[in-house]
């Protein structure tokens, strides 16, 4: 049954239709949709009670977690549910079981489970508990909120004071692609359309490497089936420090982003210098909340930026971060950065179809535009003593990815160690090439030969 006007909570904004266009190309190439999901290691078993009375009220604060993505019309909005799901799960180890498998085996079920778009939470809560290891594992779907939403929602569990709970959200505000645009009477917001397709047509002159032979269920008669695969490696603090160290020399303080791209477009040209292309193209996105800011909780608040670079280029490592340096310099010159607010406003009125074509193709070659995703959560400032009744260990990040590029990289730092997460469609992509290609990385990031 087709929800009702009265049902409506509140519509998506641009920046959620453009996630919810790569939701569909992700459910098209047979994979769950997109998904979002953070990991908080714990030291021990936490407060369950506590745990699910904010969990409650939270849902209680932001009633659009309860909610369900429906069509009406040519447009989405997060409607009421006669009843509404349930968001926490608690599952617990058999003693007789490896704790490390259960977990491992939990989180793949997790983010590998498919559901329609209308009938899925928009978020869910799970503890995964054992004697020896226990972790809150929180997944989304990506028009439910963004990474910084997720950062500020684990910081809403974390904090005890409940005066201090009702300030997250506040103060209520437009989203902020509109807040942004709101900012440019209509003829600059032509200008700042004309002036994003532009810089899509100069990206799309050239044909994005694809690092990964993943058109192989398009070869093959028996297709095997897609899953979602992740490797998460933590690095230690002396090599995070030599890492932050490094990029700051190469990039400067606020190009830590654009270091991590550079260091993985070079790991992958080492691991298959013969994938045909002409360049590394990259997305990536950026907050528009101010720092330190704590609403907007839920929807996407971000616009988006794109790093490339030449093979030639990429192979010579000072030329490459000068490249991507000046590059990134140019963007913001001439306002580029925020010139895909109208193009996300107008993507908005699209079919799904249409809008994920626009989105994954170029304009010249009509064949896939990203050689990968990225996404840097950055420097996570949540306190290890704050989640209820137990210490947070270590925070990592996991996302579904379409296929094509079929590998997602993200990156953050928790308690001054980095972690590095690597999101891969297999059979496309294989565990061995991930180890491979993060040794690769890793060199990279720390300037070193193999």
């Amino acid at each position: 049954m087709s929800a009702i006007k009265q049902d409506i909570l509140e519509a998506l904004n641009p920046a959620d239709s453009f996630t919810l266009a790569m939701d569909e190309e992700i459910r098209k190439d047979g994979l769950p949709g997109s998904y979002g999901c953070v990991a908080l290691e714990l030291n021990q078993a936490p407060d369950v009670e506590i745990l699910q009375q904010r969990i409650a009220e939270f849902s209680q604060r932001f009633p659009v977690a309860l909610a369900s993505l429906q069509q009406i019309g040519r447009r989405f909005y997060w409607c009421k549910r006669p009843v509404p799901p349930k968001l926490f799960f608690h599952h617990q180890c058999p003693s007789d079981a490896n704790s490390v498998i259960f977990q491992q085996r939990k989180i793949d079920h997790i983010i590998n489970h498919k559901e329609t778009r209308k009938s899925i939470a928009p978020i869910e809560f799970h503890l995964i508990s054992s004697s020896k290891k226990n972790t809150f594992f929180i997944r989304w779907i990506h028009p439910f909120c963004d990474a910084r939403g997720a950062d500020l929602i684990v910081k809403y569990l974390c904090t005890e004071d409940a005066e201090q709970r009702q300030k997250f959200g506040l103060p209520k505000t437009k989203p902020l692609v509109y807040v942004q645009l709101a900012k440019y009477p209509w003829w600059q917001k032509i200008a700042l359309l004309i002036k994003g397709k532009r810089y899509i047509d100069k990206l799309d002159r050239l044909q994005s490497i694809q690092p990964f032979d993943c058109d192989i269920q398009s070869k093959v008669t028996d297709k095997p089936q897609q899953r979602l695969h992740f490797i998460i490696q933590k690095l230690t603090e002396k090599e995070t420090e030599q890492i932050v160290k490094l990029a700051r020399q190469t990039v400067g303080l606020t190009g830590t982003s654009l270091y991590y791209i550079g260091c993985l477009m070079r790991a992958l040209d080492k691991l298959s210098s013969t994938s045909p292309g002409e360049a590394y193209c990259v997305p990536y996105a950026f907050n528009l909340r101010k720092q330190k800011a704590i609403a907007p909780v839920t929807g996407n608040h971000v616009c988006a930026l794109f790093a490339q670079a030449t093979k030639d280029i990429v192979q010579n490592r000072s030329q490459l971060f000068k490249h991507l340096k000046n590059q990134h310099f140019q963007v913001i010159r001439q306002q580029q950065d925020y010139a895909f607010l109208p193009l996300m406003w107008a993507g908005s009125w699209l079919s799904l179809s249409e809008y994920g074509k626009t989105l994954r193709l170029s304009y010249g070659t009509k064949k896939e535009r990203s050689s990968f995703w990225f996404s840097d959560i950055g420097r996570m400032d949540i306190l290890k003593d704050s989640f209820p009744g137990a210490e947070i260990k270590a925070i990592f990040h996991i996302c579904q990815v379409s296929n094509l590029p079929g590998l997602a990289f993200l990156s953050g730092i928790y308690q001054n160690r980095l972690t590095l997460s690597y999101n891969f469609i297999e059979p496309s992509i294989t565990a061995e090439q991930i180890e491979k290609l993060h040794r690769l990385m890793i060199a990279e990031l720390l300037c070193e030969s193999l």
